[in-house]
């Protein structure tokens, strides 16, 4: 009988979009199941921006891997197509952009199904930002203008996501106000810096490359409020760079 596969799933607190030291995606690599490892890039969240699409590509062609991006705004491929191509990725890396437009796109195209597909056969999955958030059940995001909770996601991680934790204004205090309401549930808050690895739902890898940079775990405490709890993060360094 064969295994099953490990489902995993990563947080990006950072990457190409915004560090020159390429130290989280270093980590995502060394994560993926194969030495040279299918990287496909997924940048709904942004209307499939070419300069966001070209600076993936900029940053991956360097890297032991062969890279890759789906386009769903001119999508080319087929349903049969778009399947075969995405079930063949070692790890599937969505850009940052608005949440709900994004999630709204993959539903309409049969992404969200076929993602769904890949997790279960052992696909990394992991984003930054948006690409955080879609994962989780719900997620505070800025979609719609203000700051402000989505109760709408894959449901691939149990709970909600808060990216952006300690960089954008507002962040902290409204995330940990719509969990303290139940409008999200608990969650994953994420400092900019951090990655984190969930296998099977649960955080079995927390890093960072900035060390003052932690992961939050927020929960309502039961008064109307609610408490947070960082996790200890582990340092990234060169040596980690594949």
């Amino acid at each position: 009988m064969a295994a099953i596969p490990e489902r995993r799933l990563a947080l990006l607190g950072g990457g190409f979009s915004t560090d020159e030291d390429g130290l989280l995606d270093s980590w995502v690599l060394s994560r993926a199941r194969a030495a040279r490892p299918r990287v496909c890039f997924v940048p709904t969240a942004s209307g499939d921006a070419p300069a966001y699409v070209e600076q993936f590509l900029t940053a991956f062609r360097s890297r032991d891997c062969e890279p890759g991006v789906l386009s769903l705004f001119r999508r080319e491929l087929d349903d049969d197509a778009l399947r075969s191509f995405l079930l063949a990725q070692d790890v599937v890396y969505v850009g940052g952009g608005n949440t709900a437009n994004l999630l709204a796109v993959w539903r309409a195209h049969g992404v969200d199904r076929i993602l769904r597909e890949a997790y279960d056969r052992g696909t990394v999955l992991c984003g930054i930002s948006a690409g955080a958030n879609c994962w989780a059940e719900g997620s505070h995001t800025d979609s719609f203008g203000p700051l402000t909770f989505l109760p709408d996601g894959l449901g691939l991680l149990p709970g909600s996501v808060c990216p952006h934790y300690d960089s954008e204004e507002g962040r902290r205090p409204s995330y940990r106000q719509a969990v303290a309401a139940g409008s999200l549930p608990a969650g994953w808050a994420l400092d900019d810096g951090v990655g984190v690895l969930f296998t099977d739902g649960v955080p079995t890898d927390t890093v960072t490359r900035a060390p003052e940079a932690r992961l939050y775990r927020v929960e309502a405490d039961g008064s109307g409020g609610a408490g947070e709890r960082a996790l200890a993060c582990r340092l990234l360094t060169e040596n980690d760079v594949r």
